[in-house]
């Protein structure tokens, strides 16, 4: 269990190193849960791509060697993915040109979630949030 903003949720988090390897094992703790919680296999691409997307910048933009990956389950068939890396830079959405090859993963999650997705500031980093499913919204939101 996970201390949340909604109160103690089940949550699976793992701490993994700065890498690009890292991008695989997040996607499998995403696919564990979702399968553990017997969530539809539709939310499963999405989720594993919003995670990907988010562990990438982290990789690429955080500083120090590892980061935490977090799955929390707000509802039957919603859950929260979410990736604290420490470093307070806030990612930045831009538009990327026809030629390039990255620069759209924000836009990505933002299409995917339906725009629930934030930032939670930390004293020595950051939490980049994303929601995903249907069904109820937790408390408080």
């Amino acid at each position: 269990m996970v201390e949340t903003g909604t109160g103690t949720l089940p949550a699976y988090t793992e701490t993994l190193p700065r890498t690009s390897v890292s991008v695989g094992r997040a996607r499998r703790l995403v696919v564990l849960a979702l399968n553990v919680w017997g969530m539809d296999e539709d939310l499963w691409d999405s989720a594993q791509l919003v995670i990907s997307e988010l562990l990438t910048n982290a990789v690429q933009h955080a500083r120090r060697d590892s980061v935490r990956v977090t799955v929390t389950r707000l509802g039957d068939q919603r859950v929260r993915v979410s990736v604290v890396d420490l470093c307070r830079k806030r990612p930045q959405r831009r538009a990327a040109r026809a030629n390039e090859e990255g620069g759209r993963g924000l836009e990505i999650v933002d299409f995917l979630s339906g725009g629930k997705w934030g930032v939670d500031p930390m004293p020595w980093g950051k939490r980049v949030w994303v929601d995903l499913g249907v069904g109820e919204e937790p408390p408080g939101e």
